[in-house]
């Protein structure tokens, strides 16, 4: 397992809703407070020697509900990992291109990075038009400019996931000095992805993936939520999976159950258990946690839209010989917990 990890008082939550910046909307063509609503979900990486932290930011504008404001996604950087200065602008948001029919009015949700072998950054993402939630990817030399591919899974079996319900796309990555490097598996890159299930892909170019297939032609289950326990309601996959010498350990995020779940633990609370995989069988789960390894214990992941609480985790890095855990809080803030290794003897 990773962890004990610790969580800075001092500096948590590290990003908050802000409504000083503005940028032009391109689906009404006038000016949105686009973080001023909530800033959570992060996804992060060390680029140069600091830590760079891209997080979805939700302005005010739609519903009063869960996914009913227009998502972008921000870019923060720090030289310590712990205190942030952001962008004005996003990086990514929802415009008037190829991918609008998938992006509006919902955009662009829940960013998760890997680094390739030459340098790019690779980003899965969400799309949400307020109908169908699709995993997309998009990739960028310097981490602002983005190309945006689609839906993940479009070119597969004629479309057939493309109306399927899809996030959370975690893909298998080494740790390489302070780099997180997507890596290969009998030839092949790998991601866990998906709620209620962790399901799984494959795939040549880290553009293009193929859903893992069962003998009845459903997306493969390779992780699913467990009676009794904090993870009952339901397992999502968290930040990208992380290959070892002991296997590969994949960090999800569990909801409880109010009825058949974990009782000493509230109803629909969102906490983070782990994973373990055989290194040379991707699919072969060897063991996973029985108790979070995370869980909402301060007033600021318990507080926002979601009240019921979440450390709903999505990047966790190497940095400086520390772990960083980055997640979000009660889908509104961005938290952060530390874990320092004991020296190898």
């Amino acid at each position: 397992m990773f962890g004990p990890f610790e969580k800075p008082r001092a500096v948590n939550p590290i990003i908050a809703p802000s409504t000083t910046a503005t940028v032009r909307s391109a689906l009404t063509d006038s000016m949105v407070a686009w973080e001023a609503y909530a800033t959570f979900n992060p996804a992060a990486l060390v680029r140069n020697g600091r830590v760079h932290l891209l997080y979805r930011a939700e302005d005010a504008t739609g519903a009063t509900m869960i996914g009913g404001h227009t998502s972008r996604i921000g870019l923060a950087e720090s030289s310590d990992g712990l205190h942030f200065t952001r962008r004005t602008a996003p990086v990514m948001q929802p415009e008037r291109d190829a991918q609008a029919r998938y992006e509006w009015p919902g955009g662009t949700e829940d960013p998760r990075l890997v680094e390739t072998e030459d340098g790019r950054y690779i980003m899965t993402y969400t799309q949400w038009n307020g109908d169908v939630p699709r995993l997309a990817v998009a990739s960028s030399p310097d981490l602002l400019t983005w190309t945006k591919h689609g839906p993940a899974f479009a070119r597969v079996r004629d479309g057939k996931f493309l109306r399927t319900e899809s996030k959370s796309g975690a893909i298998l990555v080494r740790v390489v000095g302070d780099r997180l490097v997507a890596a290969k598996v009998n030839g092949k890159f790998w991601m866990y992805y998906n709620v209620p299930h962790v399901q799984i892909a494959t795939s040549d170019d880290l553009i293009n993936w193929t859903p893992l297939e069962d003998a009845d032609g459903t997306a493969l289950k390779v992780l699913s939520p467990r009676a009794g326990y904090f993870d009952s309601w339901l397992v999502e996959a968290g930040p990208p999976a992380i290959l070892t010498d002991r296997g590969i350990v994949l960090l999800y995020n569990a909801g409880n159950l109010g009825v058949n779940g974990d009782p000493s633990m509230p109803a629909r609370i969102y906490t983070g258990g782990q994973a373990l995989y055989d290194a040379r069988n991707p699919i072969k789960l060897l063991d996973r946690t029985d108790v979070p390894f995370i869980r909402p214990t301060e007033d600021y992941e318990k507080t926002g839209q979601y009240i019921e609480g979440t450390t709903f985790v999505e990047a966790m890095i190497p940095f400086r010989g520390r772990w960083f855990l980055y997640y979000g809080t009660a889908d509104s803030r961005v938290g952060v917990a530390v874990w320092t290794p004991a020296a190898k003897r």
